[in-house]
């Protein structure tokens, strides 16, 4: 049987003749409320569709389309080594490591370095934190170790681990949940690496860190979620890649639909530890 879907006289045009067709062939016949209800909220569904997908910042577009487009099904191990996890540690006992604060994830904070410099890579980054460059002036309700650390830092060949992720990092709110509960990742933003290969990466690991862990995608959140409570501004526009005018939204839901996209690739299977 037919439904015929027809909007109200007082609906745009477009509606109109959009759903007539779609779903009667173009044909006009009355129809109850509880219909007319029916296609106004499919209306505005598929309105807000697409000005989500209007919305999405071009450079973004431009991203998603270098990206791979087929997706097949892996186990988590393989998406692992897609994602080119390279194990860098800081030294237990030292620097950013000299207490154990051990951690239960729940979130995943997405950061970008701010480095330009030519050569500043995951690798490079892994130095620095091993030798404890990365310095931070510790003061009560702001930074508790005197360092900056996280977990991962992505660039476009690998993803560098610098914490076991059942540790705290010091990465994005001093003393709140960012840092107590959220594993960072950082994304590398040096002159020569390729931005589409690294956000696709950080989406990898995201997607296999939330498979190890039970997160949900809408833990997955930028650095800018934590008030930094002290500090000017309290949100950080971070990071900037993923933000529109400097706060999440259409782009940073392209990002979090890219990690949602490698999830469902995830068959079960056994992990490996991270």
């Amino acid at each position: 049987m037919k439904l015929a879907v027809l909007l109200t006289p007082h609906g745009p045009p477009l509606w109109n003749i959009l759903f007539s067709v779609l779903v009667d062939g173009g044909k006009k016949r009355r129809i109850p409320f509880t219909m007319r209800v029916f296609q106004g909220l499919l209306a505005i569904a598929f309105a807000s569709l697409l000005a989500s997908c209007q919305d999405v910042n071009p450079q973004a577009q431009r991203w998603g389309n270098r990206m791979p487009q087929t997706l097949p099904q892996v186990t988590p191990v393989q998406l692992y080594n897609e994602a080119n996890i390279r194990v860098t540690m800081i030294p237990k006992g030292t620097v950013g490591r000299k207490f154990y604060r051990p951690m239960t994830p729940r979130y995943i904070t997405i950061h970008n370095t701010e480095n330009t410099s030519s050569g500043a890579d995951a690798m490079r980054h892994a130095l620095a934190l091993k030798r404890g460059a990365l310095k931070s002036r510790m003061r009560p309700g702001g930074n508790r170790i005197g360092f900056l650390t996280w977990h991962f830092t992505v660039d476009q060949n690998i993803a560098a681990q610098h914490l076991p992720s059942r540790e705290q990092g010091e990465h994005a709110d001093f003393n709140g949940p960012g840092n107590n509960y959220s594993i960072g990742i950082e994304m590398c933003e040096n002159r020569g690496n390729d931005a589409a290969r690294t956000i696709d990466r950080a989406a990898k690991l995201a997607a296999y860190l939330m498979y190890v862990y039970h997160i949900p995608v809408d833990n997955v959140v930028p650095h800018y979620h934590w008030r930094r409570v002290g500090s000017s501004p309290e949100h950080k526009p971070c990071p900037h890649w993923l933000l529109d005018n400097g706060r999440p939204g259409a782009t940073w839901r392209w990002f979090q639909g890219r990690v949602q996209a490698h999830f469902n690739r995830i068959v079960p299977g056994p992990v490996a530890g991270i």
